[in-house]
């Protein structure tokens, strides 16, 4: 069988990418450098970045599409080619950010991306560069807890990198996945799709100076944690839990994944969330309707700093439906969450009093 470029490029034509929607060709990934010798043929597939998540898969389906289309007998090499620079190997993967601190919980429905939202904006109030990641694939809420849910993600290039700017709000610089997805619709990812999505809001995004990047974490454990771990050098983690034993139960296996040799990620502290209700007609009362200082005990049986008791309050959740985290309004809650602020600094700063003079902010292999 004689082969022609065009019938490769033909061939070629049937492949989809996942990017765009478009075919290769028409989306001028196929260079020109079609190479037949006899029965064989050698083409490159070139690709916006060296990180991109769809790079094997399109090559084995344009490998497969001349199989199909032209014959199964063609020896085909795809080689692969990039447009922008892979990174140095060691080179630092947020290189203007101080602090990376996770907000993780054991289960849903403690509060947690309450808590990591207020943290954000407490911190920024203390005067920090601050940056909000809402890691949470399948439940974004931040875009909802800011009111920018409306807003619409840009691209601009620095240094010959197109990079995603962060929306900012509040002095918070803030991502999320509930940018890029139709809010009606659930996510229906696979874990690795997942992963590779958060990879891009963190790497590809341009942060700049942080003294504090926040990562609103999925509930429970999963290879979303192991992935954000693996990518960037957390600092520390702050865990969220409720007063109630099984929300207790849950954050102990949260604590141990942390502490688990593979991850080997200091625990800043813990957060009991919904310590106790205070009614909004008697600021004083107090009803622990969840248990009382669960959170306390857990701290001091595994050892760990009690960052702060956050009340249960009804404007909390008025405010986080408002696009108006409470954290800014000077009520006594907005005291707790300054409180719980000025607890994450202070062990923040004790943890990085431990490490070694020459320790470096980088990508962990």
């Amino acid at each position: 069988m004689q082969l022609y470029p065009a019938l490769i490029t033909d061939a070629l034509q049937t492949v989809r990418y996942p990017g765009n929607g478009k075919n290769l060709v028409e989306a001028g990934m196929v260079e020109d450098d079609i190479r037949i010798d006899g029965d064989s043929v050698s083409f490159s597939l070139v690709f916006d970045k060296p990180t991109d998540p769809f790079i094997k898969s399109m090559a084995k389906a344009a490998e497969t599409a001349i199989h199909t289309y032209i014959s199964p007998e063609v020896k085909v090499t795809v080689s692969v080619a990039s447009r922008q620079p892979a990174a140095p190997k060691d080179a630092p993967v947020l290189p203007g950010v101080k602090n990376i601190i996770g907000v993780s919980s054991g289960k849903g429905g403690v509060g947690k991306s309450t808590v990591a939202s207020n943290l954000a904006v407490a911190l920024a109030q203390e005067g920090y560069k601050v940056g909000l990641l809402d890691a949470d694939i399948f439940g974004p809420s931040m875009p909802k807890m800011f009111g920018i849910e409306d807003e619409q993600l840009y691209i601009h290039e620095v240094d010959g990198r197109q990079l995603i700017i962060p929306q900012e709000r509040y002095g918070v610089k803030l991502l999320s996945i509930g940018f890029v997805v139709d809010k009606e619709k659930a996510v229906l990812w696979r874990g690795s799709m997942a992963s590779n999505a958060l990879k891009q809001l963190i790497t590809d995004a341009d942060w700049g100076d942080l003294d504090y990047f926040l990562i609103d974490m999925p509930p429970g454990t999963s290879d979303i944690h192991l992935t954000l771990v693996q990518t960037l050098p957390i600092t520390g983690v702050v865990v969220v839990t409720t007063p109630q034993e099984v929300a207790l139960a849950d954050a102990r296996k949260g604590i141990a994944m942390f502490r688990e040799d593979k991850v080997n990620v200091p625990i800043l502290g813990l957060v009991e969330n919904m310590a106790w209700f205070t009614p909004a007609e008697h600021p004083d009362e107090r009803y622990y309707i969840f248990g009382r200082e669960g959170g306390v005990r857990l701290a001091e049986k595994l050892g760990v700093r009690l960052l702060a008791q956050i009340p249960l309050v009804a404007s909390i959740a008025d405010c986080g439906d408002n696009g108006t985290p409470i954290a800014l309004d000077g009520s006594v809650t907005a005291q707790a969450f300054a409180h719980l602020a000025r607890e994450v600094s202070d062990a923040v700063a004790e943890r990085n009093r431990e490490l070694p003079p020459t320790h470096k902010v980088e990508l962990k292999h």
